[in-house]
């Protein structure tokens, strides 16, 4: 979650970048301006709080005074656990010392810390202030280094507190794992690494043949790794991660921000896809048993982080002590049972849904959890999971059993009873009572008599920002004991009657201008000038604990779709009409019976009327296309890289209506082909799935495979390609040269500068190949085994690195940041060259240019927001080279 906040706005990520996109060329030209400080203060808030947070007075003592300062740096080392204790290790080894030297203002910095409850010290924080560490000279190598490895995905910049939902999901390898409200998704790219986590140390066993019972080394290779690493954990492909990762976010353009920020993790096992959280729609897959009747997908694990009002933000959104009202949280009570109780859904008995929010308000969190567990059948088949004895470091509060809810007026209700009572005696000068908007039943502890009345929700987690240093957070586990038919949603003991949305499900903002429908599903209503200088009109996004974002309020419209159970009778037909729905179309969960759909009120309901059809959601998506393994592309591929038999064939997958290899080719899990093939068609919106293996690339000659291996399928193609395309690197200086000279010739003896590798690189054929890269030596920042993709031409050599990849290598494994050199010709010798200079001109271009479209496969142009990624720089490099060799 979170947009805000982050070092450098990083390459692939989309979770930093300025507001000038968002506001035009207002930003760009607007004359420098100060503003007033905010005064962080709000009389409602601080009443509301105070009255209800069950805190000692010494510790109340504490919170506000913790609320009002700067909240610390915090950052995460991502990747392969791995790779990520290596940089941790640069962190620890190099900086660190230096940076506990540093005075500023007379007194000594203070370094960063270790998060003492995160596993494995990857997470840290600091509480220098960021524009010190920005600005202050001797913190530029600091800085350097968090810019660098931020800018590769090695570093994730994410609020402390947000890291605590995925480490409570008990996710093991192997299961399924779905983020309803994923976006921008540092959360989900910590899921995503525990779905692969002991993947490496699996194949290793795999790929050298090594049995653990049957080779003294490789079991004690073994057993130095964690639980996950031992091949029985996830055997069944081989070593190779057969878990699933489904990320999910209502809105199109956060969709795109999510992809880039979980492409970095280069994981087949991934799928993005954009719908409203409250009806996420059935995911058909194979069904062992009958083929010929559907099966749907159950997930073992269920993260639903929801929109929520933000107010445990108040540390960084500092906005939020001014913009801070009762509706900022009444308008989102009925979206956040909806999603909690479709997740409750969709999940295996047996399963885990983790909830949470940014906010401190029980109406959001202690009365969510207790509606979705009334909706779905109560403490018999929802059950509340004691997470005490995890993360036992880590500093926490109870949920609430009790408290109250404000209104928009200020006025404080202590249960739904008072509210029925004050409507029914009138109001206070004997006229009709005025009704406190918004106020529904759920939002209220449940009263004696109910079967949820002593659910154990001191079994939820507050977490505030006085314990440790942190923003507030409220998180709790819920286990699925067994399967339920949901309730239908009580919509008429709301107070107020729910205001009406526009029938193309758009609002209207002040300007007259179409709003989009919200995240959650609902359209905000309209309102006059008047009305909006009482209650500030939503910000239409959701807003979380590591964005920076100020929530006002009534950030859901009351008048979303309901959920409704469909009947048994009604599935086989549900199913049939299910198969023709449109992409926003909720469908039937044959197996749970209990998908939501929408209240036929919300229509057009006199008969005979000609159904209207729904405007696609979103920009075309191109649809994912499998090849045969007979493909001759495949074949190619498989006969020049002499790839083991032990790599699957039959997961090449294309992104073009012909089914053909045009640009890319693409590789997944078998469940997310799976998935991909039989919901085709079925109104699943599949944004993004699988990792780029092969990119099509001219070549000098036939006997050249045209298909070179991009850089995010190495990691999984590498150790089953034929040592004839293989070259091994053990040398720390051959590879320095590599990273910085780009196209370093290799014609006329020239080979001989590349030390160790020259002799193996002249004798090797044209084309890609693999450049393992196996230190010797003790050198502790050169110890980490990598493979790379290595381009031969006739007369030159290149590692297929983007130049921030290359950068930020060299600064990890050398301490060094001597620019990049581009071997080429230079344009004063473009005459004498020709071509070669050509090439190194278009190099140059490929470099600068910026992408303003999504390209499909087939070269057509999709509308749809810029990519934050820069055009990978080595395919046109590569190109350019080649041709002119």
């Amino acid at each position: 979650m979170g947009r805000g906040g982050k070092f450098k706005k990083n390459r692939g990520g989309g979770r930093g970048g300025g507001r000038g996109a968002a506001n035009g060329d207002r930003a760009t030209h607007r004359p420098y301006q100060t503003f007033p400080e905010v005064a962080k203060e709000n009389e409602k808030f601080e009443r509301y709080y105070n009255g209800m947070l069950d805190l000692p007075e010494e510790e109340k003592a504490e919170f506000w005074p913790a609320l009002r300062r700067e909240l610390p740096n915090s950052f995460r080392f991502c990747g392969s656990k791995g790779h990520a204790l290596a940089v941790r290790k640069l962190l620890q080894k190099r900086y660190i010392p230096e940076i506990t030297r540093i005075t500023h203002d007379g007194l000594l910095v203070e370094a960063p810390k270790e998060v003492p409850w995160y596993p494995d010290s990857l997470a840290w924080w600091m509480t220098t202030p960021k524009n010190v560490v920005r600005k202050f000279p001797p913190f530029s190598a600091f800085q350097k280094f968090l810019v660098s490895e931020t800018s590769v995905g090695n570093i994730s910049r994410q609020e402390v507190v947000s890291m605590i939902p995925p480490l409570l999901m008990d996710l093991k390898p192997g299961m399924t794992v779905l983020d309803l409200c994923a976006a921008p998704g540092s959360k989900s790219a910590q899921l995503l690494e525990i779905v692969h986590r002991g993947e490496e140390a699996r194949i290793r066993q795999v790929v050298r043949g090594i049995a653990a019972d049957a080779n003294g080394a490789a079991k004690a290779e073994e057993e130095q790794e964690d639980e996950a690493a031992r091949l029985e954990a996830d055997p069944s492909d081989d070593g190779r991660a057969t878990g699933i990762l489904i990320a999910n976010d209502a809105d199109y353009k956060r969709s795109h921000m999510l992809i880039h920020q979980l492409k970095r993790l280069s994981s087949p096992n991934m799928i993005v896809t954009n719908h409203d959280a409250t009806m996420y729609p059935p995911i058909r897959i194979p069904n062992p048993e009958d083929p010929t009747k559907p099966k749907y997908l159950k997930f073992d694990r269920i993260l639903a982080d929801v929109p929520c009002s933000g107010d445990g933000t108040l540390r960084k959104n500092v906005n939020l002590w001014k913009d801070w009202t009762p509706g900022n949280a009444l308008g989102l009570h009925l979206t956040q049972v909806r999603i909690l109780v479709r997740a409750l859904q969709m999940l295996k008995p047996g399963g885990r849904v983790v909830y949470s929010t940014c906010s401190m308000n029980p109406m959001e969190n202690e009365s969510v959890v207790a509606a979705a567990i009334d909706r779905c059948g109560g403490p018999e088949k929802i059950e509340i999971i004691d997470c005490s004895g995890q993360l036992p470091m880590l500093k926490r509060k109870p949920g609430l059993k009790k408290w109250q809810i404000m209104d928009k007026s200020g006025r404080v209700w202590n249960t739904w009873q008072e509210v029925d009572e004050y409507m029914k005696s009138g109001g206070e000068d004997g006229g009709p009572a005025v009704a406190p908007s918004r106020l529904v039943e759920t939002m209220f502890p449940i009263q004696e008599g109910s079967d949820c009345y002593d659910l154990p929700l001191d079994r939820c987690m507050r977490v505030y920002a006085h314990q440790q240093d942190t923003g507030g957070f409220f998180i709790t586990a819920l286990h699925k004991k067994a399967e339920f038919k949901a309730k239908p949603e009580d919509v008429k003991k709301e107070v107020a009657k729910k205001p009406e949305t526009a029938a193309n499900g758009a609002a209207t903002s002040t300007n007259g201008t179409p709003e989009a429908v919200e995240a959650n599903g609902a359209a905000a209503p309209k309102r006059g000038l008047e009305e909006q200088a009482e209650e500030p009109e939503v910000k239409k996004r959701r807003v979380s604990q590591d964005e920076t974002a100020s929530p006002t309020e009534d950030a859901a419209a009351a008048s979303e779709p309901e959920f409704a159970p469909v009947p048994d009778t009604a599935e086989a037909e549900a199913e049939t009409k299910a198969e023709g729905a449109s992409v926003d179309t909720p469908m039937a969960d044959a197996d749970a019976a209990d998908t939501p759909k929408i209240e036929a009120a919300a229509t057009d309901s006199r008969p005979n009327q000609p159904e209207k059809k729904k405007k696609q959601q979103g920009p075309y998506e191109e649809p994912f296309k499998y090849l045969s393994p007979e493909n001759p592309v495949i074949q190619n591929v498989t006969e020049f890289y002499k790839i083991s038999d032990r790599f699957p064939k039959d997961r090449y997958m294309v992104r073009n209506a012909m089914g053909e290899p045009a640009k890319s080719i693409y590789y997944t899990s078998a469940l997310v082909r799976d998935i991909l093939t039989l919901n085709e068609g079925r109104g699943v919106k599949f944004v993004h799935g699988g990792v780029k293996m092969f990119v099509k690339q001219d070549s000098p000659s036939a006997d050249v495979c045209r298909w070179r291996i991009q850089s995010e399928g190495m990691p999984i193609l590498h150790g089953y390609v034929g040592e004839d395309r293989v070259v091994v690197l053990r040398k720390k200086e051959t590879l320095k040269k590599l990273l910085i000279e780009m196209f370093p010739k290799i014609a006329n003896g020239e080979w001989a500068r590349l030390d160790e590798i020259g002799e193996r690189v002249r004798d090797l054929g044209l084309g890609c190949c693999v450049l393992r890269v196996e230190p010797e030596g003790d050198d502790e920042f050169f110890n980490e085994t990598m493979a790379l993709p290595l381009w031969k031409s006739f007369h030159s050599l290149n590692l297929m690195l983007p130049k921030e990849d290359r950068s930020a290598m060299l600064l990890r494994i050398f301490n060094d940041t001597t620019p990049l050199v581009n071997m080429g010709i230079k344009k004063d010798e473009k005459k004498e060259e020709g071509p070669v200079a050509v090439a190194d001109a278009e190099v140059k271009a490929a470099e600068s240019k910026e992408e303003d479209t999504v390209m499909g496969e087939d070269n057509a142009e999709v509308k749809g927001p810029a990519p934050t990624e820069k055009a990978p720089v080595e395919g046109e490099a590569v190109a350019a080279e080649t041709t002119a060799a």
